[in-house]
């Protein structure tokens, strides 16, 4: 099986996880939206193939660019508001570098959570 993602129709994170949803879950389903919740559609907790599966990662420059360190550090933000206080500290740093145009980026971490996968080859495109 094949999914096919396509980096021109999303600008951040939530419009990857719109992606994915579409891509690879029938419509309406259900799920968190979120890595966690990502890492289990890649364990095939929605049904895909136990024999594994591609993603082929159309325009996956595009999508380095925008889920790059600005989109990172949105969303580390936004998750900063949220995060168990023994968590700040790490959470501050990695939003600091994030700023400084350092560190792992949303996209570097999605690539090397696909890739994690030994079930699921990845195409960048």
């Amino acid at each position: 099986m094949i999914y096919e993602i396509d980096g021109e129709r999303f600008s951040g994170l939530a419009g990857f996880y719109d992606e994915i949803g579409r891509v690879m879950l029938l419509p309406g389903t259900p799920w968190g939206r979120n890595q966690d919740a990502f890492n289990d559609i890649l364990n095939g907790a929605f049904g895909e193939p136990p024999g594994g599966f591609t993603i082929v990662w159309k325009h996956s420059g595009v999508s380095a660019g925008r889920l790059g360190h600005e989109e990172t550090a949105r969303s580390l933000e936004l998750a900063l508001s949220r995060c168990h206080e023994t968590q700040r500290e790490t959470a501050l740093t990695a939003l600091e570098n994030a700023r400084d145009g350092k560190g792992p980026t949303i996209f570097n971490r999605l690539v090397d959570l696909i890739r994690e996968h030994q079930h699921v080859e990845l195409r960048l495109e």
